[in-house]
């Protein structure tokens, strides 16, 4: 019930792409990557494989960087919609984001944005819970996708950097979702030097969820999916839709909005059974059916 998503540098470590994993149909993005820049010959920019309802999606163009191209987006677009509502679908892994290094026509460019935010709003909207673990440099879009997510996890080594300004490209975009992470002055420090800050920073002031040593990213991260992916995933998704519907709102409107949520999640199947073995006294036997 939970994606992790992950943005790092390119020596990050390798782990996610071994192991037996059953490679996703390629027709994920075919669709999607016609006429996006890419030859019929040329690899998908993204590659996924799922086993045991963990969804892994690696970012596979090194020869650009994984930059952040058209093509790219599509494919990750499309491989974080498949099967979305699939139960059997618990976790999702995204590897090696970087930023936008194309250079294209206007045209190309505003769908390159488009797409963009596209893809971070699906994020937010996405049913499962999305974290992501971070290890590097998450730079303009790694450290908007950071931004973008429910839950984030850092190595002690990683910082953030909206640098765009430094170039002559203002970080505008990535700016919506840092401004919705961070308070409006680390935000706008941030975007008007292109400085980077430093994971404890990041942890100060609310980009990240908890810091941890290099060595226990990985186990710390997956501690979190397993036990989110150990619930119902109705009741998850539920109270992630209900979680963002109400932020916005003022203090009556959210009690209302959340008041009116809890009597939805008491109808659930999961939510009667979860009080049923509180009250037995028994671990809940989850059947993850919406109604």
């Amino acid at each position: 019930m939970v994606a992790v998503l992950r943005a790092f540098g390119a020596k990050g470590p390798l782990w996610l792409r071994r192991g037996p994993w059953a490679q996703l149909p390629a027709r994920f993005c075919s669709e999607d990557l016609a006429g996006a820049g890419r030859r019929e010959s040329d690899p998908r920019p993204t590659s996924a494989r799922q086993l045991d309802g963990i969804r892994n999606i690696v970012l596979s163009n090194p020869k650009k960087r994984n930059a952040l191209s058209l093509a790219m987006l599509k494919s990750l677009r499309s491989d974080i919609l498949h099967d979305a509502e699939s139960n059997d679908l618990k976790v999702i892994i995204i590897s090696d984001l970087k930023e936008l290094t194309e250079e294209q026509g206007r045209d190309y460019h505003a769908e390159v944005f488009q797409t963009c935010a596209e893809v971070m709003m699906l994020i937010r909207n996405h049913p499962v819970p999305v974290i992501a673990m971070v290890n590097g440099l998450a730079t303009a879009a790694g450290c908007q996708l950071v931004a973008s997510c429910d839950i984030a996890v850092a190595s002690d080594k990683s910082s953030f950097t909206t640098p765009g300004v430094n170039i002559g490209l203002f970080c505008s975009t990535p700016g919506v979702a840092l401004a919705r992470a961070v308070p409006r002055k680390v935000a706008l420090e941030m975007l008007f030097t292109g400085e980077p800050i430093s994971a404890q920073e990041a942890l100060l002031h609310g980009l990240l969820s908890k810091v941890v040593p290099e060595a226990q990213l990985q186990e710390e991260t997956m501690r979190i999916a397993r036990k989110i992916a150990s619930l119902s995933r109705p009741v998850v998704s539920l109270g992630k839709a209900t979680f963002y519907k109400q932020l916005p709102q003022d203090l009556e409107m959210a009690y209302y909005l959340t008041s009116q949520a809890m009597v939805d999640n008491l109808a659930l199947r999961d939510g009667q059974e979860g009080i049923t073995a509180f009250l037995q006294k028994r671990k809940p036997v989850w059947s993850h059916e919406p109604a």
